[in-house]
């Protein structure tokens, strides 16, 4: 199979008109396009990071705010600056963009501006016919430029360094030479694992200057259709340069993993790197994602409102998580569930720590709790 049509799509800062690109990101799934959503209120900063980190063919931009003149040809310039000329921006801003403003706008670098009136189905057909074959790429000097696309090579499975991979029953965290600790995020979904993991990164940012940490977050694609990956849009403290990260969709494989996880892991765990932290699907009762021992140590994350008692009795990988976290602890049930997952954890009869955090909540203890046993 060919490989989906990778593109990153987001609303400029000082607009939060999220409406309208909502409704078109459902139409591009529908039509087989990976979609990387990173929100609305975003900086053309970000959106270039974001974008050059992801590898994607375009960015696909909905402004309402007024400022599309000088925000798509700023996302252009940089683009360019950073030697990611390659990426094509479009976009629209149904009134809010006039016919003379997009002819300004094209002249400066832009593909194409859609308008009030554009069918969702001619946005995806002209998302496929555009941007289904790559342009010839030049990678240049951008070191996020460069290890993108080796990832992308990987997604793709061309990619010579392959043959160089680690046996399947080797583990690639600690491969020689390599140079990260490697970190499982996994749980159910909505338990807020990726509020967890953006929390825990603020904290590397501000205790540990010199840190650089690669994040592989994955999310689940629609059958026979694209997928939406979506965790940027709520990573607010992980829009940093000191930050990679990296959105891949699971085509079709079960487990909470890509295809191409453990090979791109296996890069990244050689890329620099001080932590590698990766984030799976939301998991059920049978899932045991980091088979393989891909990662140094297991973090299974959960909320307090999961049934019954008898319902933990169930969940596999509580046999196996080396940090057991209750998010959401701010909730009515949340004693009763320490409790009832801490005697879970006793039957065991190994080491392991359970966290009570609320990772929404501003310089949460539980969340500095868990920095700690991270890093310690």
């Amino acid at each position: 199979m060919a490989s989906p049509i990778r593109i990153l799509t987001a609303v400029p800062i000082c607009d939060g008109h999220d409406s309208a690109i909502n409704t078109i990101n459902l139409e591009f799934i529908r039509h087989g396009i990976e979609v990387v959503y990173l929100g609305f209120h975003r900086y053309v900063g970000d959106i270039v990071r974001a974008a050059i980190q992801e590898d994607v063919a375009a960015i696909g931009i909905s402004s309402y705010n007024g400022g599309h003149l000088d925000f798509f040809t700023d996302i252009v310039s940089q683009l360019t600056g950073k030697g990611a000329n390659d990426i094509a921006v479009f976009g629209g801003g149904g009134g809010t963009i006039t016919h003379d403003d997009a002819r300004q706008m094209k002249r400066k670098g832009v593909d194409e501006i859609f308008f009030a009136g554009t069918s969702l189905a001619e946005m995806a057909d002209y998302v496929k016919k555009g941007y289904g074959k790559r342009k010839k790429r030049r990678v240049k000097s951008n070191p996020d430029l460069v290890l993108a696309r080796k990832l992308t090579e990987l997604e793709e499975g061309a990619s010579r360094w392959r043959k160089h991979q680690p046996s399947k029953d080797a583990n690639p965290a600690r491969t020689k030479g390599r140079t990260s600790k490697v970190i499982g995020f996994t749980g159910p979904g909505g338990a807020g694992k990726t509020t967890l993991i953006d929390e825990l990164v603020l904290r590397f940012l501000q205790r540990q200057p010199k840190t650089r940490i690669a994040i592989l977050s994955h999310d689940p694609s629609v059958i026979g259709e694209g997928a939406l990956l979506g965790d940027r849009a709520t990573m607010i403290n992980s829009q940093d340069d000191r930050v990679f990260m990296r959105s891949m969709a699971t085509r079709g494989q079960a487990g909470g993993l890509s295809p191409a996880t453990e090979s791109c892991l296996a890069l990244l765990a050689h890329s620099g790197f001080d932590y590698v932290i990766i984030e799976t699907v939301g998991t059920g009762q049978e899932a045991l994602p980091f088979r393989n021992k891909l990662v140094d140590q297991t973090v299974l994350v959960m909320n307090p409102d999961y049934g019954a008692r008898l319902q933990l009795q169930k969940i596999v990988m509580l046999d196996v998580a080396d940090i057991v976290v209750v998010n959401k602890t701010d909730l009515e049930r949340a004693k009763a569930a320490l409790s009832e997952i801490e005697q879970r954890l006793t039957q065991n009869k190994r080491k392991q720590e359970i966290v009570a955090t609320v990772a929404k909540r501003h310089r949460d203890p539980g969340v500095d709790e868990l920095f700690e046993l991270i890093t310690k």
